[in-house]
């Protein structure tokens, strides 16, 4: 929020989404009672360092980044705040005297603060103790979208043109008839809802649209929290055998994840009627995406898949609409991200609204005789299948290359982690093919997709390889049908195959 913005707040004064709060050392004892009310109304600015009047008295200068660190770590602390939740905050200078300013948005969930629940109105704060005002909240709660969210300073000029071209010819693959891939990106984005009008009149791109179309760098500025995490704990329950953290967009992070599955599950020969369909892609790909389509984006936590030896777990941030667990034969299913929810059906990401659990319920028995499973709703939307103990290492071992117990960790700047995202880049699904890769042949794939032109002297360079190392290691991948050269040795490019 820009020093104007700030200083049009304190002249307007107090009310329903404005609160100030005079704190030079120590933070405000109601502090959190204010956060709590915003985040169960309508959401709100807390300026501290200014009094009731709008003048600015600033906090000292020398605790400022105490009182900001402070704040974060007990907006994460479930003892003063329930469920947590990430707040901006951020420093500014009016009239020589430094004020904190918090934006706090309006939450999907009811939360509490030291057990106790506010909301907002004209005079402040108020505490919440009927069971019936309660219910009002939570209902009112039921049909909000934080996916809708909009941030009007967000540019056409600030996503990845080539993210949403590759969504548009996804629809146009999976479903020619509708026509949203022929219409403009402006025009797309618009009509697929990632550009809207809120409640007071604000017009902008949504949260929605950061979290497919953003850059990585536009993702964390907005999101610093949000990531996916999938760990394999087949041998090393303590730690993990295996691991990526995903912090891309969502198109990415879909095609990154479902590589994690296809690397470490088995797919066990299936014929429906004459034609073999692939049970892990019928199972899994809709529980993958459900974690996208319906996890809660600003809650603080991570979305996390879990392979353990006789059992996995899908686990998301929830906004809970029925509470519990679930009775497939008496559940109706509800999009939680209406947007987001959609644009994965017309990608062909899903089926439809619920597919997932469907085919689990259908499909799980030919997966594994002996599985059964569980969907819980709570704070956390929790999908667990369950294998037999005899039969569940069976299942889920996969006859590749083992990773040892000393992995290292793979987040976005490991090799394995870059190689995945590559191939989804490409549009290359994830096979057994490239899963023996070494870390030579990884680091030249991922160098020729970034330059197709790379030359072997640029290889020799950047790999540290000799000539003949580097000639070597591209006899072999184009061997195995991995990499072919297109046009002469000069003035030719390299492709990856599919």
């Amino acid at each position: 929020m820009n020093l104007q913005k700030i200083q049009n707040i304190i002249k307007k004064g107090e009310g329903i989404s404005t609160e100030f709060k005079v704190s030079r050392n120590k933070l405000p004892k109601n502090l959190f009672e204010t956060v709590c009310a915003f985040l169960n109304t309508k959401g709100g600015i807390i300026l501290l360092g200014v009094n009731d009047k709008g003048e600015a008295t600033g906090v000292n200068p020398d605790n400022t980044e105490q009182l900001k660190k402070d704040i974060a770590n007990l907006s994460n602390n479930t003892e003063k705040l329930f469920p947590v939740y990430f707040l901006q905050i951020q420093d500014i200078v009016i009239n020589d005297k430094r004020l904190i300013c918090i934006e706090v948005p309006e939450s999907p969930q009811v939360h509490n603060t030291n057990g106790k629940i506010f909301v907002r109105n004209q005079d402040g704060d108020y505490l919440v103790e009927h069971p019936v005002e309660i219910a009002k909240i939570v209902n009112r709660k039921q049909n909000y979208h934080s996916e809708q969210r909009v941030f009007p300073e967000i540019k056409f000029e600030d996503f990845d043109a080539k993210l949403i071209a590759r969504s548009k010819n996804l629809i146009k693959l999976n479903i020619p008839e509708n026509h949203w891939w022929e219409l403009s990106d402006n025009d797309f984005l618009v009509k697929a809802g990632f550009y809207r009008k809120n409640e007071n009149g604000t017009s902008g791109y949504t949260l929605a649209s950061i979290l497919f179309f953003g850059t990585d760098e536009l993702i964390q500025n907005y999101l610093p929290a949000y990531k996916f995490e999938a760990l394999l704990r087949r041998d090393n329950i303590d730690r993990y055998d295996d691991r990526i953290t995903v912090r891309t967009n969502l198109i990415d992070a879909y095609d990154i994840l479902m590589s994690f599955i296809d690397k470490h599950l088995n797919d066990p020969f299936y014929l429906e009627g004459n034609q073999r369909i692939s049970l892990r892609s019928k199972i899994f790909r809709e529980l993958v995406a459900n974690i996208i389509a319906h996890r809660e984006y600003l809650s603080p936590a991570p979305a996390v898949i879990t392979i353990l030896k006789d059992k996995i777990e899908f686990k998301n941030p929830n906004n809970p609409k029925f509470f519990g667990k679930i009775d497939l034969d008496n559940f109706s299913p509800v999009a939680k991200n209406p947007v987001i929810s959609k644009l994965m059906l017309l990608m062909g990401r899903v089926e439809e609204v619920g597919s997932g659990m469907y085919n689990v319920k259908k499909y799980l028995p030919f997966y594994d005789k002996n599985a059964t499973y569980e969907f819980i709703d709570n704070d956390f939307f929790t999908t667990v299948i369950y294998f037999d103990k005899e039969t569940g290492q069976k299942t889920v071992e996969k006859t590749v290359e083992k990773t040892v117990e000393k992995t290292v960790e793979k987040t976005s700047g490991d090799r394995s982690y870059k190689l995945m995202k590559t191939l989804a880049g490409l549009g290359i699904k994830w096979s057994e093919k490239w899963s023996g890769l070494s870390g030579r042949e990884q680091q030249i794939i991922i160098l020729i997709s970034e330059n197709p032109r790379i030359t072997i002297k640029e290889l020799q360079k950047t790999t540290g390889l000799s000539r003949r190392g580097v000639e070597w290691q591209i006899a072999k991948l184009k061997k195995e049908n991995k990499l072919k050269r297109i046009g002469p040795d000069k003035g030719g490019s390299w492709e990856i195959q599919k």
